[in-house]
């Protein structure tokens, strides 16, 4: 038998095992560090979505470029329309749920329930409305306190989110201050031009390379700003739609009207969810109308399934266009995996990751071209 001796060199047999060392090193990395990247990866996106914002606040105060003051002004506006909606929203909520609670044993006391009590005797329960009604009747009178209860008992972790929502906002305000000069100072150290094509008499390479990398990074801060402004200019508009119709229907069956910014600032937000979260919105609002009025709430959802149906098919192409340029499917396979992977904000942000990526895999042929 003929033995075939295969000869490596030292070198390639330390390379290959420093590849290995490499990666196994980098994946001990990001599973450690994976929650601290979660937060930078937010801040990044969200400094590229206010960013924009600033600049408009520089045009109004009569700057030419972006200053300290817009960006911080433009960080500050934000905020404060964050925690005056969760003001206004909370509340609402927990004062509506503990009034209907209230309400609901009289409301089954006054309502025929021989044949719930006919469905009890079947498990050998003499009276199943009456105790029903008793377990309702303790419910609400507990409520305040089990909701006080469990907001306590989960004080640790609401810390840990506040902790983690406070190191974001800084890294983000940082971000907004001095990530322009930072990016700035990078590109010109690698000599990156502006455009591909201040690059007709150039010869580096790593020049083309470089400039390549910077005008897709431009692409991808441009897609994040373009699709968060385009979602909250929609989300406004359907703010707006719910608080007037739920304010002329309270004034139509006599409901307090103070219910119509509330349920504005609900599907306003709710909306910025992509494709989910206005049936989240709409189900909540509808969910406590129907805590003051039934017949109310069957006309809003009847009058929000008919505007839903005009905003998707007029107002959202005319306002959001094609900017994105994502099929159906990627939109939903990317919101599935956002939001497994980071939860609720993962399926904000999802969209626009998933975008792009899509510039990456445009630009690919571009950068081959250029290395060559």
């Amino acid at each position: 038998m003929s033995r075939h001796i295969v000869e490596i060199e030292t070198k390639t047999f330390v390379r290959f095992w420093l590849v290995i060392l490499g990666f196994a090193l980098l994946t001990f990395f990001v599973v450690r560090a994976s929650e601290a990247l979660a937060i930078i990866g937010i801040a990044i996106l969200l400094a590229i979505a206010i960013r924009p914002f600033a600049l408009k606040v520089d045009n109004l105060i009569g700057k030419n470029k972006q200053s300290n003051l817009a960006s911080v002004l433009a960080y500050l506006i934000v905020l404060l329309v964050i925690a005056t909606i969760i003001a206004v929203i909370g509340p609402v909520i927990v004062n509506e749920f503990a009034k209907f609670l209230s309400s609901l044993p009289g409301m089954m006391q006054s309502s025929d329930l021989s044949a719930l009590n006919d469905i009890g005797k079947t498990f050998g329960i003499e009276s199943l409305s009456t105790e029903i009604i008793h377990s309702i009747e303790d419910l609400s009178k507990n409520f305040l306190s089990i909701f006080g209860t469990g907001v306590v008992s989960g004080i640790s972790t609401v810390s840990s989110i506040l902790a983690k929502a406070g190191i974001t906002l800084v890294i983000t305000l940082f971000l907004l201050l001095d990530g322009p000069s930072i990016m700035e100072n990078m590109w010109s150290k690698i000599g990156a031009k502006k455009s591909v094509q201040d690059l007709k008499d150039e010869k580096d390479s790593e020049v083309k390379v470089a400039t390549e990398a910077r005008v897709i990074t431009t692409k991808m801060a441009k897609v994040v700003s373009t699709f968060v402004s385009k979602q909250v200019s929609i989300a406004i508009i359907d703010g707006l739609a719910t608080g007037f119709s739920v304010f002329a229907l309270c004034l139509i069956f006599g409901v307090s009207a103070n219910l119509a910014i509330p349920m504005g600032m609900i599907t306003m937000t709710f909306y910025l969810i992509p494709m989910f979260g206005q049936v989240i919105g709409a189900g909540l609002v509808t969910l406590i109308l129907l805590f003051n009025n039934p017949l109310m709430a069957l006309i809003w959802l009847a009058f929000y399934i008919v505007y839903g149906f005009i905003e998707v098919n007029v107002f959202a192409p005319k306002i959001q266009g094609n900017a994105l340029k994502l099929k159906p499917v990627v939109v939903l396979v990317s919101i599935t995996i956002g939001t497994y992977m980071f939860g609720l904000f993962g399926a904000i942000i999802a969209i626009p990751i998933a975008a792009c990526m899509k510039i990456l895999i445009d630009e690919y042929p571009t950068i081959r071209k250029l290395r060559k």
